[in-house]
C-alpha cells in the first residue's frame, strides 16, 4: 500500500500547492531523456543547468536542442523570441558543482542502481540542504537511492516518458521516506511543465512498465515461436487494439538493452515468469542489436 500522507485524500486528483517555489532545475545526463527533460523545464520557464560528463557532449546536446527549437519555429509552432528565451535559460556544463544552488535536481543517467546510488551520494555532498533530489528511473527502487543520501525525506521519483517533450504523463514515485513537501514540489514541477502527474508507490516498474513489459516480452516470445512475422505482430496490435505503435517497434524505440534491464529488475522483485527475458531478446542485446539507437533492432534503421 502507498503510505497515506496526512491531509491528502488517498485517491484525490493532484492539485498544485501554492507553496512550491522551484525556480532552478538541474538535469544530470544529456542523453535522450535528459535533454528532453531539460527542454521541457526550460519551456516552462525554469532556469536549467544541464550537466553531462564531458563538456563536448553537453554542448552537443544544447546544439541539438537549438536545432529542435528552430524546426518548431519553421513550422510556426514557436516564435523566434520564445526560441531565444528557451535556449537562453539552459546552461550546459560538465561541472557537477554547477547544480549546487538548484532547487530540484533530476538525474537521468544509465539505468544501473550502483551508478545512480553513487551519483546520489555525490549530489548529497554537492547540493544545498534544501535541494530536492529526484530520479527519472523507470524501474529501480527510489528508496535505495534515498538512503544513499543524508536527506531521504527530499528524494523522490519524477519519471518522464520518451519523448519527454511530447508525452504528457509523469509518474511521481513516492518512497516511504519522502516528505509531503517533497512530493508536493514534484507535483508542482510536473504540472507547471504541462504534464499530467500520477502518484505511484515505490515498487519496481511503477504503473506503466509494470503493465507494459509483460506485453512486450510476450510479443518477442511470439516472434521467437514463429507465430507470426514481426510486421504482422505489430500490425495486429495497431489495427486490433488501436495502439499507435506495435510492440516490437516500441521495443526498438525504448532500446533493447534498456528493456532487458527493466525486465530483469521486474523479475528480481516479483519473480513472475512473464518478466523473465525471452532468450531472443537477450541474444539480440548481446549481438549489439539495441534498436533505433544502434541502427538495428527488430527493424533496420541504418538506411
Amino acid at each position: 500500500m502507498l503510505p497515506h500522507r496526512p491531509g491528502m485524500a488517498r485517491d484525490a486528483p493532484w492539485s498544485v500547492p501554492s507553496g512550491a517555489m522551484t525556480t532552478r532545475v538541474g538535469i544530470i545526463g544529456s542523453g535522450i531523456m535528459g535533454s528532453g527533460i531539460a527542454e521541457v523545464a526550460s519551456r516552462a520557464g525554469y532556469e536549467v543547468i544541464l550537466r553531462s560528463r564531458k563538456q563536448e557532449s553537453a554542448d552537443a546536446t544544447l546544439a541539438k536542442m537549438d536545432s529542435n527549437l528552430k524546426r518548431a519555429v519553421d513550422k510556426g509552432r514557436l516564435s523566434e523570441e520564445d526560441h531565444a528565451a528557451i535556449l537562453g535559460r539552459v546552461t550546459a556544463t560538465a561541472d557537477l558543482s554547477a547544480v549546487a544552488d538548484c532547487d530540484l535536481v533530476i538525474e537521468s543517467v544509465v539505468e544501473d542502481l550502483a551508478t545512480k546510488s553513487a551519483l546520489f551520494t555525490e549530489l548529497d555532498q554537492v547540493c544545498g540542504p534544501d535541494t530536492i533530489l529526484a530520479t527519472n528511473t523507470s524501474t529501480l527502487a527510489v528508496t535505495e537511492l534515498a538512503v544513499a543520501t543524508g536527506r531521504p525525506d527530499k528524494v523522490c521519483g519524477i519519471h518522464f516518458f520518451n519523448p519527454a517533450t511530447a508525452m504528457k504523463l509523469v509518474e511521481i514515485v513516492t518512497p516511504m521516506t519522502a516528505s509531503d513537501e517533497t512530493i508536493e514540489a514534484a507535483v508542482a514541477f510536473a504540472t507547471k511543465c504541462g504534464k499530467d502527474p500520477v502518484k505511484v508507490a515505490d515498487r519496481a516498474g511503477f504503473i506503466v512498465n509494470h503493465l507494459l513489459f509483460p506485453y512486450l516480452n510476450n510479443a518477442v516470445r511470439m516472434l521467437e515461436n514463429g507465430t507470426a512475422s514481426r510486421e504482422h505482430i505489430d500490425q495486429a496490435m495497431m489495427g486490433g487494439c488501436n495502439f499507435p505503435m506495435g510492440p516490437l517497434a516500441l521495443l526498438d524505440l525504448v532500446g533493447l538493452d534498456t528493456s532487458v534491464a527493466i525486465l530483469d529488475a521486474l523479475y528480481d522483485e516479483f519473480g513472475d515468469h512473464h518478466y523473465r527475458v525471452v532468450p531472443l531478446l537477450r541474444r539480440m542485446v548481446t549481438a549489439g542489436y539495441l534498436g533505433r539507437k544502434s541502427g538495428q533492432g527488430f527493424y533496420d534503421y541504418s538506411r
